[in-house]
Order: structure tokens, then C-alpha cells, then sequence
């Protein structure tokens, strides 16, 4: 299914760019390829989850999406994800995941692909929404990524372009051959002009922001929605007018305190309405972090459900008005507050592991530095990636960036 360009729309609290047509306004929650206890998940775990995820008691929208990080098995080199199964049975959408980092082949992602497509046919065509070639792999080999994690292991342009093609030309003559391709980074990684030759090759990119992370820049519960606003609208200026969508983001509901931001339901519900209701649910594809706690290593639990309840721990429902002044982001220009002034970027972004997930063992948990988000599995910790630390790295990032939200597009400026 491809999504339209460059629509705009006002809704909720403010005008924003939409990213999708209104009929591909996706609800979802990643799906790692592990459990809290680094054991496989298989069809029934994936069940469970995507059950839950469609009967939440008083959602905003049918959360009847997932992203993957892999389409792997967990213990296997080869073998289809039973998510398939699952998705498949649910009838639920696929936002497919290849993991690309540390590698030189995905020729197992593709072949495991290819047998849950030749095993479902169209049944798992039809759901596939979109692919996407590598997650956070820009972030870990850049100058931020590397201070966060000296051992992680990434991938730069080159390698993600050349997926991107390997991976257009293995399916050229699929059912899913028209379905978008896209990249999955942080906002400081598609800020960044070196990468513009992914955002060249994608359909569509997809941008991992938790503004939990952002030590250093007021990051208390209730400047968070203006953090977010702040790397979206950045991210939405270099996106060039693709569609930009969002693949992780949350808030803790548990956890150490991380600068001014302190981990809490009642501060996960307040997120969640002022970024989830005010800016995201039913305007742009949405993949939230997330429905389940599934990495035991994490320092924070990011669940909005106690053993996949569909009740969930605090109310979905969201309000009628919001705290955070609103923001207008055009796809191809400035981001500005209503209020005039230039939104000044900054805002850091999640990150994923760094260990691959196609491994034959119990592979797939990468552990991350900073961010929850996951490789191939529910990755470790949340990992930094892209989260500006406050170091002098993290300063020319978020200069850069908004210079970027000044003129509107950020491979201009390289």
C-alpha cells in the first residue's frame, strides 16, 4: 500500500504536515522477537499481543498494526517470524523490519520473507504496509551514537542504499512490490546531510523519538510534548516531503530518573495524551513503545499493560484540550510554534541495540545504551541514539538542526 506524499491537515490542538492519506493513519506498537527473559517468542506470544493491542479498552483508534524488527525466527537462520502467523490470524498490519546493522547480507531476512509469503500468500501480502531497511543503523556509526556506545555497531548510507536496492530487485515481482520502502533512524540521523542519500532512496522515513532521554533540556514531564514537536518538525523539514512516520515513542511508567524526566504512570498517561492524542493517533502512522515489557536488561518499563490486560494502567481516552502549545510543520519547510517564534530543535531521539537479530542462538536482544527500542527482539535499555547528550557532539547536532528548521530543509545546508 503506498501512501500519498504531502498532504496537509489541521487537527486536534494545531496544524500539522499529515503523512499519510487518511486511510493509512496506522496504530500500532513494536514487537521485538524475545521476551523480558530473552527466550523466543512464537505464534502464541504474538497472538496474545496483537489481541490485546486490538481490544484496549478506551484506545483512541484499533491499534491493529505492528512493527517487526526482523522477519527472522528467534533461534532460527532462516526461518519466517511466527508474528505471521499471528498477523495473519488477527488480521493484523504489518510494518515489516530488516535488520542491517553489522552485516554484509540480508539474503536471510529476504529468504525468510519469501517463505511466509509463499506460505500465506496473499493473506500476509495484503497486510504489509510497509518495509523497513535497517533501524537506527545511521545513529550508531555517527559522532553522537558512538560517544553513547563505543562498541555499537551500525551501518552508514552506503550500506542502507544498497539493501534498499537489493531488497527492491529480490521483490520486483512480489505481491509486495509496490508496498513503500522506508529507513528507520533517529531525528538528529535525518538532520544530518551525510545520510541524504537514504532519504534519496526511500519512500517514506521513519523516526524514533523519546524526549525522556533528553537530559539537559528541561526534560520534566510537562516540556516533553514540546521536545517531541521540536525533532518531529525538524525531522519533517529534511524529510524533503516524504512521508515521515513514527516508529518508537513513549514514556516509562517505572524507571530511574533521567535528568528532569521522572518515570511514572501518571507521567506515561500525561505523554501519552500530549504526544499521542494532540500530535499522532489517527493523523500520521504511529508505532508506539509499547504494549508489553519484553527486555528484562531495560532500567525502565515502557508497558501500558500489566501481562497484555486489555486494560490498560492508565486511560487511553484522550482529553479535549492539551498543555502543549501547538506546532506547524510543513513537510518541505520551517518549523514554528503558533506562537511565532522558530522551534529550535534539539530534541533527541530513541535508539535501538546493537546486536543482530538473525542470529542462530537466542539472538535478537540488542542492547542499546539509552533507548528501549529494539533490535530484531526488544532490545536492552534505551539506548541514546540520537538522545543529544548535553556533550559538545550533541551541541553541533542540535545547531545544525535548527538551521535546518530555518531554511526548511536540511541537505540544503551540505
Amino acid at each position: 500500500m503506498r501512501v500519498s506524499a504531502t498532504s496537509a491537515i489541521a487537527a486536534g490542538a494545531g496544524a500539522f504536515a499529515t503523512l499519510a492519506s487518511a486511510s493509512d493513519n496506522y496504530l500500532g506498537f513494536n514487537s521485538g522477537a524475545m521476551k523480558t527473559d530473552q527466550s523466543a517468542k512464537f505464534k502464541a506470544d504474538f497472538l496474545a499481543e496483537f489481541t490485546t493491542a486490538q481490544g484496549l479498552k478506551g484506545a483512541p483508534g484499533k491499534f491493529d498494526a505492528v512493527r517487526l524488527y526482523t522477519n527472522i525466527q528467534a533461534y532460527s537462520e532462516s526461518d519466517p517470524i511466527e508474528a505471521f502467523d499471528a498477523a495473519v490470524e488477527t488480521k493484523t498490519k504489518i510494518l515489516l523490519g530488516l535488520w542491517t546493522s553489522g552485516t554484509d547480507s540480508i539474503d536471510n531476512e529476504m529468504t525468510a520473507l519469501k517463505s511466509g509469503l509463499k506460505k500465506h500468500g496473499k493473506d500476509l501480502a495484503d497486510l504489509i504496509i510497509g518495509v523497513s531497511i535497517g533501524s537506527e543503523d545511521l545513529y550508531r556509526v555517527s559522532v553522537t551514537g558512538l560517544k553513547n556506545d563505543p562498541d555499537g555497531v551500525g551501518a552508514g548510507p552506503e550500506v542502507i542504499t544498497k539493501f534498499i536496492k537489493e531488497f527492491k530487485s529480490n521483490f520486483a515481482d512480489s505481491a509486495i512490490s509496490s508496498v513503500p520502502i522506508g529507513h528507520v533512524d533517529t531525528w538528529d540521523a535525518w538532520t544530518n546531510g551525510t545520510n541524504k542519500a537514504v532519504i534519496d532512496a526511500v519512500d517514506w522515513i521513519g523516526v524514533d523519538e523519546y524526549p525522556y532521554y533528553e537530559d539537559g533540556k528541561g526534560n520534566n514531564i510537562k516540556n516533553a510534548g514540546t521536545l517531541f514537536d521540536q525533532a518531529y518538525d525538524a525531522t519533517i523539514a529534511a524529510a524533503g516531503g516524504k512521508p515521515v512516520w513514527v516508529t518508537e515513542t513513549g514514556y516509562p511508567y517505572t524507571g530511574i530518573k533521567w535528568g528532569d524526566a521522572v518515570a511514572s504512570v501518571e507521567n506515561a498517561e500525561y505523554y501519552w495524551q500530549e504526544v499521542g492524542c494532540r500530535r499522532l493517533f489517527n493523523k500520521t502512522p504511529t508505532f508506539w513503545y509499547n504494549l508489553r515489557d519484553s527486555n528484562g536488561a531495560n532500567k525502565q518499563s515502557f508497558a501500558i499493560t500489566n501481562n497484555l490486560s486489555t486494560t490498560p494502567r492508565f486511560n487511553l481516552t484522550c482529553p479535549d484540550h492539551f498543555d502543549t502549545p501547538s506546532s506547524t510543520a510543513s513537510s518541505t519547510g520551517t518549523a514554528t510554534s503558533t506562537s511565532g517564534s522558530t522551534a529550535t530543535t534539539g530534541t533527541g531521539s530513541s535508539t535501538t541495540g546493537n546486536v543482530s537479530p538473525t542470529s542462530s542462538s537466542a539472538s535478537g536482544s540488542g542492547s542499546g545504551s539509552t533507548s528501549p527500542s529494539e533490535t530484531g527482539s526488544e532490545s536492552s535499555s534505551p539506548s541514546s541514539t540520537g538522545v543529544p547528550d548535553s556533550g559538545a557532539s550533541s551541541l553541533t547536532m542540535m545547531s545544525a538542526t535548527f538551521l535546518v528548521a530555518i531554511f526548511g530543509t536540511a541537505f540544503a545546508l551540505f
